[in-house]
């Protein structure tokens, strides 16, 4: 009985671990928008101009998203020609290797041909100019101006299955609306790997015309 007491209060330690890292995890910095129109779960959203950090990958969807994620992360953790410190208030910690970027959201992945683009925001404090450069070439910043996006938002498991599934029901969505796709569909992942399935959100966005009438 008493071990069975102590195994419980054992889980129950564990997922307010869980859910204070949460937490923590989600008082980073995200993507600044204006929501246009709002219908049940799908959203019309002006998305203000902003850097990101991008990779090029190969691999299907789930693949490339975990190879790309630990080149991206590498590069904010201080994989980059800068030996300033700046302080790190998100809730990601590691050991200094030069200039320390904060986490932002979300991890957006979008697919290339027949590879796929993943990349980071980079903090609304930085510019081109300000930004480190990175150690790897396989890592490019660029600029992305204001535009109009279409979006859902889900939780659950990170699959192509569940991406393939929102996707079709936003560009349908978009069709009844008489809206025009002008640009490829964007997975954005708000949360780190270790957040429980059931509280993540992910988010499909595909750019689309600004004229709405």
């Amino acid at each position: 009985m008493v071990m069975v007491i102590k195994r419980s209060i054992q889980i129950v330690i564990a997922v307010v671990a869980i859910m204070i890292g949460v937490m923590d995890a989600m008082a980073i910095e995200e993507a600044k928008y204006k929501v246009v129109e709002k219908d049940n779960r799908f959203e019309i959203r002006d998305y203000a101009p902003h850097i990101l950090a991008e990779t090029i990958v190969e691999g299907d969807l789930e693949e490339a998203g975990n190879k790309a994620f630990n080149r991206l992360f590498r590069y904010i953790s201080g994989d980059n020609r800068s030996h300033t410190k700046v302080a790190m208030t998100a809730p990601v910690s590691q050991q200094p290797m030069g200039e320390k970027i904060k986490m932002t959201a979300p991890v957006e992945q979008r697919r290339v041909k027949e590879n796929w683009a993943v990349s980071f925001m980079m903090p609304s404090s930085y510019t081109l100019k300000t930004l480190p450069e990175p150690e790897d070439p396989n890592i490019t910043l660029r600029q992305v101006p204001a535009r109009r996006m279409a979006a859902v938002r889900y939780s659950g498991f990170w699959t192509e299955k569940r991406y393939l599934r929102y996707k079709s029901e936003l560009e349908s969505w978009i069709h009844e609306r008489g809206l025009t796709i002008v640009g490829d569909p964007i997975w954005a992942r708000y949360n780190p790997p270790f957040t429980p399935w059931f509280l993540r959100r992910n988010e499909i966005l595909i750019p689309i015309n600004a004229v709405t009438d």
